[in-house]
């Protein structure tokens, strides 16, 4: 286990990413590229389009943490942390432990869900229409319930209209390209700096989720659809080993970077309350 020292260091090493960062010309001309796509559907279709985008998303948190699957998974989160701690009863009681025993716990989600999505990746891969489909929708899914879950682990209740929004934000940020995550995770610490602490379960900032920089997910997400229609039929012993691999490897590796993204949030969040970190 890490002491907090370990953990501060590995927060700030993990920022240090986006200093080393550099957008490629590739990249640059992308974005401009979406920019101007977006920019030509008109000012009331985009809106109605991110609207859209959003209320899918409110009502996918809300179906997740409402299900009997998340339901036991709390009870199993407020399980683990009473093998640390007898006294945990209420999940808010999940802050008595120490923020290596979080950390502990939350990496347990965190492979759980890689694996999920390692094994949903593949069977998209094997080219079948339907799975093809449900592909996006389910990978949303997943990674969304990857973060309510490193969220209860914290010992923060996602059915809160506060925690429901920065729980639904680290998942934007956390989608985003790494040219643009080093802005959102900004955004994210001055949220829980500026916290009513009279009101803690109201949400008064901008819940706008979705806009044009959150678009390119779901391109690579189709980018990976057509690659996986184009090898589906090139059989290594029965099977579409390629299109299995590519749509594993991708899907794994979102929600690699989405749940190492909302851990070190979490993290973060657990010492700024505790006034360890300034």
């Amino acid at each position: 286990m890490v002491s907090k020292e370990r953990v501060i260091h590995d927060i700030r090493s993990w920022e240090e990413q986006w200093e080393k960062y550099r957008a490629n010309d590739f990249e640059l001309m992308y974005d401009q590229w979406l920019r101007q796509s977006v920019d030509g559907m008109g000012e009331k279709s985009r809106k109605r389009m991110f609207h859209q985008i959003d209320q899918w998303l409110f009502h996918t948190h809300s179906y997740i943490h409402g299900t009997a699957f998340q339901s036991e998974a709390r009870e199993r989160i407020l399980t683990s942390g009473r093998i640390f701690n007898e006294e945990v009863h209420e999940l808010h009681d999940m802050k008595k432990l120490s923020i290596d025993q979080l950390s502990y716990l939350a990496h347990q989600h965190m492979s759980k869900g890689k694996i999920y999505s390692f094994a949903q990746g593949g069977l998209t891969g094997t080219g079948g229409f339907i799975l093809l489909g449900v592909d996006f929708p389910l990978m949303m899914i997943l990674n969304l319930r990857a973060v309510q879950l490193i969220s209860l682990t914290f010992g923060y209740e996602v059915n809160h209209p506060y925690e429901m929004m920065i729980s639904l934000k680290v998942f934007h940020a956390a989608t985003l390209p790494k040219r643009l995550q080093r802005q959102a995770w900004n955004e994210l610490k001055e949220e829980i700096k500026h916290q009513d602490t009279r009101f803690p379960y109201f949400y008064e900032g901008d819940e706008e989720l979705a806009d044009v920089t959150w678009l390119e997910q779901p391109l690579r997400q189709l980018t990976k659809t057509l690659f996986i229609v184009m090898f589906r039929k090139k059989l290594i012993q029965g099977l579409p080993i390629v299109s299995m691999v590519a749509g594993a490897t991708m899907n794994y590796q979102l929600t690699r970077q989405v749940t190492e993204f909302a851990l070190r949030f979490y993290q973060y969040r657990n010492l700024y309350e505790q006034g360890e970190l300034s």
